[in-house]
């Protein structure tokens, strides 16, 4: 995997988040979509907050915090595909959802955008045999946590398109 390449990547999908959330109106950012499932401020709520967390597990992959354990065959078949199935969040993660403001929801894409920045340089120092838990993937490194956060944030990135879509129809 190329830490640069996805370094990148987040920043500029980050940055559509930023640029559809100073589009979107308040009113339409916490109201149930059509189609049904999470409000946009959920989804905003869930993504960054998720990330948070998988950057908290990067920095304990880059202090040695870590388990020597083997990667799930699953998690490294997703990991080159770049693409999810469509299910659920796990239940621990889902219930940390909850409406936000649009103000909030940008506080937490710019405190993302920190820690990112500060985690990054020692992303590439970490051992790849140091990894820490995903709720669903099983035990990931700091480069595959950091892969993870790309694919999660294209994947909600998606569900945001759907759900603007739904409110125009």
């Amino acid at each position: 995997m190329n830490t640069e390449k996805t370094y990148q990547s987040i920043i500029k999908i980050v940055s559509n988040y930023s640029a559809q959330l100073a589009m979107v109106d308040e009113h339409i950012f916490q109201a149930k979509p059509p189609i049904g499932g999470w409000s946009l401020s959920e989804v905003y709520s869930h993504i960054f907050d998720s990330s948070l967390l998988s950057l908290m597990a990067i920095e304990k992959c880059t202090q040695g915090l870590g388990e020597q354990k083997k990667t799930l065959f699953v998690a490294k078949l997703l990991l080159l595909i770049g693409r999810f199935p469509l299910a659920k969040a796990p239940l621990k993660i889902a219930d940390r959802v909850k409406k936000i403001t649009p103000n909030a929801a940008q506080q937490l894409i710019t405190d993302f955008e920190l820690q990112l920045s500060k985690n990054y340089a020692s992303i590439s120092k970490a051992e790849a045999n140091n990894k820490i838990k995903h709720p669903r993937l099983g035990y990931l490194n700091a480069t595959q946590w950091l892969r993870f956060i790309e694919i999660h944030l294209n994947h909600h990135l998606n569900q945001l398109h759907r759900i603007n879509k739904s409110f125009k129809k």
